[in-house]
């Protein structure tokens, strides 16, 4: 995966290494993945950015992937995603970029969306990838919605009972996640993408990390967005979607973004929540298109 792409571990303070893979040598994009993958899910759509003129940055979030995973907190602030932006802020910046464009799935999307109310003065752009803001998710919640995403629940109880249920068997828990809200399964995955998925998440930091992460998200992320609910994201902002998908079936997801960004367009593709997995060259075409202001 990632042929050509320099591959960095970037201390960015603080304790906390970020990993990355990086290429090319036009604007920059910063690509953030979901739960439970890491950067790989990017590998058939990074290297389509590079020759449309972009420098692709893919980075592993704080407690996935092979970027630092430390004990969470008892208030939960280092799992924030205002810890998690802080993050990319400080990669980017020592790896030469004091401006650059967002684009995150998931758990990344999130943390674009927080690093876009934080730090307007370095994104371009910012393009959020089939979710709608958490404050939403957990205020407009029904049995559907809850019933779909589940996982919010279970994995923000407290240390160490899910740590120890995923534990017993990463593989079918993790494989599980994948199948049940994405319209796709396990087998629809690169078989390479997926074994660094199975590799990282078989590590018992990341498990802690990523229970670490939705813990945050009910807590301390959702003060900081409830905070935050009548400022809007000033840059233009990208919706994109799987039609297919809980997401699209459960909310209205562009005006849910129109509520919270002040320049919205929206695109979707006729996948579930892992289209990007699905539509590689369709993603890259649609991002591309929207990086380059068209």
């Amino acid at each position: 995966m990632f042929e050509g792409f320099e591959r960095r571990r970037v201390e960015t303070g603080d304790g906390i290494a970020i990993n990355c893979v990086v290429a090319g040598n036009g604007p920059p994009v910063l690509l953030l993945h979901g739960f439970p993958q890491n950067l790989a899910m990017w590998a058939h759509v990074a290297p389509l950015l590079v020759p449309a003129g972009f420098t692709a940055v893919c980075a592993d979030l704080r407690g996935y992937g092979d970027s630092s995973k430390p004990a969470c907190l008892a208030d939960r602030s280092n799992y924030a995603f205002r810890a998690m932006a802080a993050d990319q802020v400080a990669l980017m910046q020592r790896l030469g970029f004091a401006r650059f464009h967002v684009v995150g799935h998931d758990r990344g999307g999130r943390t674009g969306h927080r690093l876009a109310l934080d730090r307007p003065d370095v994104v371009l752009s910012l393009a959020v990838l089939d979710i709608v803001p958490t404050y939403a998710m957990f205020m407009d919640t029904n049995r559907h919605v809850a019933g779909a995403y589940w996982h919010w629940y279970f994995l923000s109880q407290p240390e160490h009972f899910p740590e120890r249920v995923i534990g017993n068997d990463p593989d079918l828990f993790y494989e599980t996640c994948l199948a049940g809200w994405g319209a796709t399964r396990v087998e629809d995955f690169d078989p390479e993408m997926l074994a660094d998925y199975r590799r990282c998440w078989r590590d018992p930091a990341m498990i802690h990390g990523s229970c670490s992460d939705y813990r945050a998200a009910a807590t301390i992320d959702l003060e900081h967005d409830k905070a935050d609910l009548d400022r809007k994201v000033a840059c233009p902002a990208l919706v994109l979607y799987g039609a297919a998908g809980t997401m699209a079936r459960r909310f209205d997801i562009p005006a849910e973004w129109g509520k919270r960004c002040a320049d919205v367009r929206a695109a979707s593709l006729p996948g579930g929540h892992f289209f990007v997995d699905q539509f590689p060259q369709e993603t890259a075409d649609i991002l591309a298109k929207f990086l380059s202001g068209k």
